[in-house]
């Protein structure tokens, strides 16, 4: 008879010892749940995120055009070129990570009175806590090696070469920009958000419309805890499809990849775990477009 391949995620469920004395609030007494999933926040707390998730967006956008063409008229060819510049891009980007995070830093920490970090699962990560799930080091090195494969696999596609992202590799400050971007800012905020906040809140929602329906307790956990990882993972690709011009392709790759890295999140119960995977990823893509450009010398001409 096979064992429950959904045990190691639900082993531990004693007391939620990371967040000490908050322990005792009732968001976190759900018998038998994994202390990863015991947060404080729910599908309310998620709908008023994902309201601000556009509304700051637009905001950020609206303010650094303002902030890039004060004092000029620009012409409808200049507001073009300016919107798809890397520097406008890379910027907005950037500080509309930093809301984010702040956002959930004012509403999950500073108005909880709890932990930030620890709330959203960057717990500590140990062998001695988490036998048999390897050391940091070794999910940064998988990360490389899942980011050769990716790219293995998206070289035989066709039209990957004509996708928005590219055009910012025409220039050195632009790919030297994303680069940074994407090996400083990425893994942290976009572990954040996605390993962080959105799984484990999909999950206990998930699970709880599953009780709902008359599955026992359990299943429904463990129901909620798969759905999560591929709804989590769905939603990380489809994040980065307009970057990718929508090439579905490419988007599925990355979707793979975003399940790949809430499956590790969840295996583990910890954020660093997929933080490191994710690092290694972005890095090991760094350096390959740093060899291939020979230092941002040489850099591709669109066709």
């Amino acid at each position: 008879m096979l064992g429950d391949p959904f045990a190691p995620f639900t082993a531990n469920v004693g007391t939620n010892s990371y967040l000490g004395a908050d322990a005792n609030l009732p968001y976190f007494r759900t018998p038998g749940l994994p202390e990863d999933l015991r947060i404080s926040w729910s599908w309310p707390h998620l709908l008023l995120s994902i309201g601000f998730f556009f509304v700051s967006q637009l905001v950020v956008g609206i303010a650094l055009f303002g902030y890039y063409s004060m004092d000029h008229h620009l012409s409808q060819s200049q507001i073009k070129k300016l919107l798809e510049s890397p520097k406008f891009l890379v910027a907005t980007t950037v500080i509309w990570s930093g809301v984010m995070i702040l956002f959930l830093y004012v509403t999950l920490a500073v108005l909880r009175d709890l932990p930030f970090w620890s709330s959203l699962g960057w717990r500590k990560f140990s062998a001695q806590s988490r036998p048999g799930k390897g050391r940091p080091w070794m999910y940064f090195l998988a990360g490389c090696g899942l980011s050769l494969f990716v790219a293995v696999a998206g070289s035989r596609m066709k039209d990957v070469d004509h996708t928005p992202i590219q055009e910012i590799f025409k220039s050195r400050t632009g790919a030297m920009l994303l680069m940074t971007m994407a090996v400083v800012v990425a893994p942290l905020f976009e572990e954040t958000l996605f390993r962080g906040y959105l799984y484990p809140v999909l999950t206990r929602i998930i699970s709880s419309i599953a009780q709902s329906t008359g599955v026992e307790w359990q299943p429904a956990l463990r129901f909620g805890m798969g759905a999560s990882i591929a709804l989590t993972g769905g939603l990380f690709g489809l994040t980065h499809a307009p970057q990718l011009g929508w090439t579905w392709g490419l988007v599925s790759l990355l979707v793979f990849v975003g399940v790949v890295f809430t499956f590790v999140r969840a295996w583990t119960g910890t954020v660093v775990a997929s933080f490191f995977l994710h690092l290694g990823y972005n890095s090991m893509i760094a350096v390959s477009t740093i060899v291939a450009t020979k230092g941002f010398t040489h850099m591709p001409t669109m066709k």
